[in-house]
């Protein structure tokens, strides 16, 4: 799975809290984020994807604006998702290992245009491993940060995000929460917090 290393930068208390670089808009729209690739590589990237897989085009945007929403807050949030879960699909991933191999306009995208303004770099681990160092209802709380904050930057979850998050396609399916039982859901544990296995298919990984 898809996991972010990224080393504290010098001179920044919480970049994740308190981004130094990069917009501060409340409610990132997809325009908003198909402008941090650039017309070229936006139509590059979808155009790849639409030819190697079976995915219609619109699918396909999907899945970029959902890579890019990732990105988006693993850059904002740097303190608080550093080492968790990270709920996102296969192709998801392979989109961003594509972005990475655009080297230059990758680093831009990653030190200019994301809020936190710095590298985000790339390891993998397979879900299994990483099921076996905490426990489910640590791997719960964890999974569950992600969906106040991207409710935060981007409104809750819609259908369409289904396929692409891990965590939300497993509470709406498996436990029969409803999405907007899903938007409510909080870090804190507060509100009803999901249980069950996720199957050894899904993916995982650790922001470091």
């Amino acid at each position: 799975m898809s996991a972010p290393s990224t080393p504290p930068a010098p001179g920044t208390a919480d970049p994740g809290a308190t981004p130094t670089t990069g917009p501060r808009t409340a409610g990132t729209s997809a325009e908003d984020l198909r402008g941090l690739l650039g017309p070229e590589l936006h139509e590059e990237v979808v155009r790849h994807f639409t030819a190697t897989t079976e995915h219609p085009r619109p699918y396909v945007e999907r899945q970029v604006i959902e890579c890019l929403r990732y990105l988006f807050l693993v850059s904002r949030y740097r303190e608080r998702l550093a080492g968790l879960f990270l709920p996102v699909e296969q192709e998801i991933d392979e989109i961003w290992h594509y972005l990475i191999l655009q080297t230059r306009e990758y680093r831009a995208l990653c030190e200019q245009r994301l809020p936190g303004g710095f590298f985000i770099e790339h390891r993998s681990i397979g879900y299994e491993d990483y099921q076996e160092q905490p426990g489910r209802e640590q791997l719960a709380e964890e999974a569950l940060r992600w969906i106040p904050l991207y409710r935060a930057e981007f409104g809750p979850y819609d259908e369409g995000a289904l396929p692409h998050w891990t965590i939300v396609r497993f509470l709406h399916r498996n436990l029969g929460l409803s999405l907007a039982e899903i938007a409510a859901l909080e870090a804190s544990g507060e509100q009803r917090s999901p249980q069950g296995e996720l199957s050894a298919g899904d993916r995982a990984g650790t922001a470091a």
